[in-house]
């Protein structure tokens, strides 16, 4: 085989390789003799077929094979020979080829660059502490037992007002005909949840027990059903009791009453969650620093063609948030031109960190293990209370969402790796300020400092390994 190198531009290279007439020949021989062994046609016994006859029936198909072979192992061992890897699907061509003659053709690609040692230990970041204070508990504890408030009832006699609870029986009706589903007894109705027709809870404000009221509300157009859609309706209310919403003190009973055994055990798991959120955040803070910190000391050049791909993916976006008015206010009166320079130093950022990071998770062994990904399925599951059995149901019969939760996975650990390395200084923050800060670094939203910092508008994550690291 002759490898002939034609272009070697920064990270394209383009060759030329031509495998021998007789390399092919004898590969073909070589598959017609495994073929003769096996064959069996009409006539004869299997393995008895006459090795011209094989020759005349399979020559074809065992041509393309072995053409199609030698392609694969030529453009293989010259990658392998050169320590070449593409960034993307190499572009193959076949220039010429007759049977008895040598098959010569071309393979094009941009190759991953080398990406030398990066002093990861040199890093120097700041992690954001909150201190969680005891009235930060308080509070927390007053949100949950409000969250578990109840209706209890009363014998007052004054007027219902909003956040009461009346105990109701309604009849509904339209045009003096009762419909199906508009009858109830016994309903404990929240003054002020929105739970009603609009409009309907509104006029039982100012009413007592042993009231009977009259509402008369309109269907919304969009009711669900369609033959009540936009049409007025008089409801017969009789308000049979008026409750007041009482929220649980927080005691033993309360603590046992969400699965703990007193409220110091109430109070610990409280500050154990409320400190596990400022962590999460915190962490989300660093990695950002990080990125920023590895896009300014490393410098690679980067194959375009990843490049293209990833400012595709983000210009269909910006496309789509222009034509529905959503750009964001920083780019709204530039020109495309601008929009799309800045959007594709964007785009090399996130190839840049993904191969780095991808680099360096290789370079250290970090893998993503089925432990792992049963775990993130677990926490997919959780996001959908009450589903969760139909969540697990759906990645196992697709193996390919379950891949997709690796990228991601790798990209943590990796990132978690390098942030054990760097220097780390822990600066005491207020609650406020590490929520805030947060807030303003959201990965979706675009920095206002250089174009190369920017992040596009849709929720995507700054150093997307998920894509490099499959390229990678």
């Amino acid at each position: 085989m002759q490898v002939t190198q034609t272009t070697a531009d920064g990270l394209k290279y383009g060759f030329k390789i031509v495998v021998p007439a007789d390399a092919i020949a004898a590969k073909v021989d070589a598959r017609i003799q495994e073929l003769s062994a096996k064959v069996s046609l009409p006539g004869f016994r299997p393995g008895k077929v006459p090795l011209a006859m094989v020759r005349k029936r399979y020559a074809g198909s065992v041509m393309g094979e072995v053409l199609e072979d030698a392609v694969q192992d030529g453009v293989r061992s010259t990658l392998e020979e050169r320590k070449l890897t593409p960034a993307m699907q190499p572009k193959i061509e076949v220039v010429s080829f007759d049977e008895g003659k040598d098959l010569e053709f071309t393979v094009e690609f941009e190759a991953l660059p080398e990406i030398g040692d990066v002093d990861y230990a040199g890093i120097e970041l700041t992690k954001p502490v909150v201190k969680v204070a005891d009235t930060e508990i308080d509070e927390a504890l007053t949100r949950i037992a409000e969250s578990r408030k109840t209706p209890v009832a009363t014998d007052s006699k004054r007027k219902a007002k909003k956040g009461d609870v009346l105990e109701i029986d309604f009849v509904g009706s339209v045009d003096g005909v009762e419909f199906p589903g508009g009858k109830g007894e016994g309903y404990d109705l929240e003054l002020g949840s929105g739970s009603f027709i609009p409009g309907f809870e509104d006029q039982l404000i100012g009413a007592k027990a042993d009231d009977q009221v009259t509402v008369n509300v309109s269907f919304p157009e969009d009711y669900h059903a369609k033959d009540l859609a936009g049409k007025a309706a008089q409801f017969a209310v009789t308000v049979k009791a008026l409750k007041e919403m009482q929220i649980p003190e927080i005691n033993e009973e309360f603590a046992k009453s969400v699965g703990l055994e007193d409220v110091d055990a109430l109070k610990a798991a409280v500050r154990e969650q409320i400190e596990g959120d400022y962590t999460r955040i915190a962490r989300g803070r660093m990695k950002r620093d990080l990125l920023d910190k590895l896009a300014e000391i490393v410098s690679f050049p980067v194959p375009e063609s990843m490049v293209d791909a990833e400012f595709g993916g983000i210009w269909t976006q910006i496309e789509q948030a222009i034509k529905a008015d959503r750009l964001d206010e920083e780019d709204k009166g530039k020109s495309e031109d601008e929009l799309k320079t800045e959007y594709r130093a964007i785009a090399e950022r996130r190839v840049r960190l993904g191969l780095l990071l991808a680099d360096a998770g290789r370079k250290n062994n970090i893998q993503v293990t089925q432990e792992d990904l049963n775990r993130a399925v677990m926490q997919e599951a959780m996001r959908y209370p009450g589903q969760e059995r139909a969540v697990f149901e759906f990645f196992q019969k697709n193996r390919d969402a379950v891949e997709q939760l690796r990228a991601p996975i790798y990209e943590d650990k990796v990132v978690d790796f390098i942030l054990e390395l760097a220097k780390t200084t822990e600066q005491e923050v207020s609650a406020e300020e590490l929520v805030k800060a947060d807030a303003e670094g959201e990965d979706d939203k675009p920095k206002k400092k250089a174009a190369a910092k920017k992040k596009a508008p849709a929720k995507k994550k700054d150093a997307e390994t998920a894509e490099a690291t499959e390229e990678a």
